[in-house]
C-alpha cells in the first residue's frame, strides 16, 4: 500500500513475534498454574513459541533503532494484556472494556507502524488516515468475537455487545465499516503517487473487505459454532492479502 520493498527483518519480526504473542496470551496462565497437567501437545506449543521468541530476537536486532523502540512500545501492550502489572489489579485482559481498544492497537502497530517506521517513509496524512482505517477494521471484526463470545464471557469484561446490546453491535459495525471505506477515498487523494487508474482498484479492495465483513457481522450469534470465527473470521486478513497479491 505504501510502494515499499520487502523487507524480510520486519516480516519475520512480525511472523515469529505474533507466534510469541499470541501463545504467550493464551497459554501463559495454563503454562504457569498448571505445569504437571500440561499435555504434549501443550509442551510442543512451548517448544515453537521459544524457538519463534529466539527467532524474533534475532530480527529484532535487524531493525531500525526507531522500529526496534515501537516494536518494545508494543510488547509492552502484550504483556499488559496478559500480566498483572499493578497490585491487587487484574490484566488489561480482564478490564472492563478495554480488551478491544488494546488488540486493535497492537494490530495497527505491527501491520502499519512498524513498517513503515523501519522504511523510514515521511509521517503524512495518508499514515495517519491508514492507522485509523486499520484500527476501524479490526474493532470490527473483534466485534464478531465479543457477539460469538458473549454467553461465556465475564459480565464484569463490559464488551461491547454486554453494553448495547447484539443489535446495536451490528449496527455500530456496519457504520465503522462505510467511515473505513469513506477514509480510503481521502487515503487516496493524500497519496501523491496515487493516480486515477489505480484509484478505482484500492476502493474496491476496501469495498470487498468491508463486505465480507459485514456479512460475518450481520450472521453472527452466540449459537455460532467456534470454527465461525477461530476460522472463517480468522481467515478474513488472508482474503484480503490473497487480494492485494493478485491484483496489486
Amino acid at each position: 500500500m505504501f510502494s515499499i520493498t520487502c523487507d524480510d527483518s520486519v516480516s519475520n519480526f512480525a511472523f515469529f513475534g505474533t507466534i510469541v504473542g499470541y501463545n504467550f496470551v493464551k497459554y501463559d496462565t495454563l503454562a504457569r498454574l498448571k505445569k504437571r497437567q500440561m499435555r504434549n501437545e501443550l509442551k510442543l506449543i512451548a517448544l515453537l513459541s521459544f524457538l519463534s521468541f529466539l527467532a524474533t530476537g534475532f530480527y529484532f536486532f535487524q531493525l531500525q533503532k526507531n522500529t526496534q523502540f515501537i516494536g518494545f512500545i508494543f510488547l509492552i501492550l502484550t504483556l499488559l494484556y496478559t500480566l498483572p502489572f499493578f497490585p491487587n489489579r487484574r490484566n488489561a485482559r480482564n478490564w472492563a472494556g478495554i480488551k478491544i481498544y488494546i488488540v486493535a492497537l497492537c494490530w495497527v502497530g505491527v501491520t502499519v507502524v512498524l513498517p513503515i517506521i523501519d522504511a523510514e517513509i515521511a509521517i503524512t496524512s495518508n499514515f495517519y488516515l491508514k492507522c485509523l482505517q486499520r484500527f476501524l477494521l479490526i474493532f470490527v471484526l473483534i466485534l464478531i468475537f465479543e457477539i460469538i463470545d458473549l454467553k461465556t464471557d465475564d459480565p464484569h469484561l463490559q464488551t461491547v455487545p454486554q453494553k448495547i446490546g447484539v443489535k446495536q453491535t451490528k449496527i455500530l459495525g456496519i457504520i465503522l465499516l462505510c467511515i473505513f471505506c469513506v477514509l480510503e477515498i481521502f487515503n487516496i487523494n493524500f497519496n501523491q503517487n496515487s493516480n486515477f487508474q489505480i484509484f478505482p482498484v484500492k476502493l474496491i479492495f476496501a469495498i470487498v473487505i468491508a463486505i465480507v465483513i459485514s456479512i460475518f457481522l450481520l450472521l453472527s450469534n452466540e449459537r455460532k459454532s467456534k470454527y465461525y470465527t477461530s476460522f472463517w473470521v480468522e481467515s478474513i486478513p488472508v482474503f484480503w492479502w490473497i487480494l492485494v497479491l493478485i491484483f496489486s
